[in-house]
């Protein structure tokens, strides 16, 4: 009873191609977030950094 109930479960799971598709979907959302926070901390850190001049260039005077 429990293995056939299992097994039916297993053939759910590869119905469709959801679960392959959240296999690559996944990784690429986690990505993208870390791409856009470290974008966004650098952007603010540059503009802590800028001088009076308005570069963010060191040594550009």
């Amino acid at each position: 009873m429990i293995l056939e109930t299992a097994g039916r479960l297993g053939v759910l799971a590869h119905e469709g191609g959801w679960d392959e598709i959240l296999l690559v979907a996944l990784p690429m959302c986690v990505l993208a977030g870390l791409l856009w926070m470290a974008d966004r901390r650098a952007r603010r850190l540059g503009r802590t950094r800028q001088d009076d001049t308005g570069t963010d260039q060191p040594g550009s005077e």
